[in-house]
């Protein structure tokens, strides 16, 4: 049994990266296809290599991403735990998506191994070990902080920008801008690639612990490999719905503004995977700098009551997916012994 449900792991961490990558390539793209920095195509194309490109190189962390990330129970217990919140977190992911929201499937997934630890604890087996500082470092202070310091640098950095290009033609503006936002594009769907690919990984790597195929000290090929192809093959499919939100229904921004949001966006997903190690959700982090940058103009084109619903469903999400995760564990409990 153990071999089963280690492949149904598999098989849902593929599911959830890829729809990682089909949410999240409108996040790293939308504002540079809004302002026709990029067409949609070849916009989808620069983020599948470079998500590839950033979720191989992400690699190289998911060891020290799992070592200290959560704690599984051993056998069928801590394989069904990530059953449960995998399944819940692509869930909910794909009801995201189908509404136009842009949320974050590491909130989800964290919320998602919360809950199906609390179900192992109640019918009398072990929980999720670490999961409280996870919930703390990985849903509530990024949740915070994160949209916060995007929003705000977003909004301050449009000063000195559009003060620099005071002189310029607003046609000479925007060819450069939308020049430097293709470059900008690219890097946020690098950071993406680094960010999620590690999370991806990491759970694979739990699972082969868990599942007595590996000791948790190097990650095999096939785990890099699986993570870096499956969120690459989700961002080519490439759904839309979110790039529309972001781009049309929640602001406006020109070539200018929306540079500054990627560009920021960029050296904050860096800066999280490299310097820091601290895991940034793009979409939050795109969302709230697009906010931002398109908050710095002399007339408003924020839609509120969007912003809104988008901040409670942000919200929302860790612990609608904990529920899910708690419902599902405890159908699998006869499974897990």
């Amino acid at each position: 049994m153990t071999a089963v449900i280690f492949g149904i792991v598999v098989l849902l961490t593929a599911v959830f990266a890829f729809l990682n990558g089909f949410r999240d390539v409108s996040t790293s793209v939308a504002l540079a296809v809004r302002t026709r920095a990029l067409t949609p195509s070849v916009a989808v194309l620069l983020a599948a290599c470079f998500n590839f490109l950033g979720a191989m190189i992400s690699a190289t962390a998911v060891v020290a991403v799992s070592h200290t990330w959560i704690h599984l129970p051993d056998g069928e217990s801590g394989l069904s735990i990530l059953v449960s919140s995998l399944a819940s977190a692509s869930a909910w992911g794909l009801l995201m998506w189908w509404r136009g929201i842009p949320a974050s499937s590491t909130h989800a997934l964290v919320g998602g191994l919360a809950g199906a630890g609390l179900a192992s604890l109640a019918v009398g087996g072990a929980g999720v070990g670490s999961v409280d500082h996870s919930l703390l470092v990985q849903v509530i202070l990024p949740l915070v902080l994160s949209p916060a310091v995007a929003y705000i640098g977003a909004y301050l950095l449009v000063f000195p920008t559009t003060w620099a290009a005071r002189y310029a033609q607003p046609s000479v503006i925007n060819q450069r801008f939308r020049r430097s936002q293709a470059i900008a594009a690219g890097a946020v769907a690098f950071g993406h690639g680094m960010q999620d690919g590690q999370r991806v990984g990491a759970v694979l790597l739990l699972a082969l612990v868990a599942a007595g195929y590996a000791d948790g000290e190097s990650i095999p090929l096939w785990v890099a490999l699986v993570s870096a192809l499956m969120i690459t093959a989700g961002t080519l499919f490439g759904g839309w719905r979110i790039s529309h939100t972001i781009g049309y229904k929640m602001t406006r921004v020109d070539p200018l503004r929306g540079s500054v949001a990627q560009t920021l966006s960029g050296v904050m997903l860096f800066l999280g995977a490299i310097a820091l190690q601290w895991p940034l959700s793009t979409t939050h982090t795109v969302t709230a700098a697009a906010l931002g940058a398109g908050e710095n103009q002399h007339f408003s084109v924020t839609n509120r009551k969007l912003v809104m619903q988008i901040l409670a469903l942000w919200v929302l999400t860790p612990a609608a997916a904990a529920a899910g995760a708690f419902v599902l564990a405890l159908a699998m409990s006869p499974l897990a012994g």
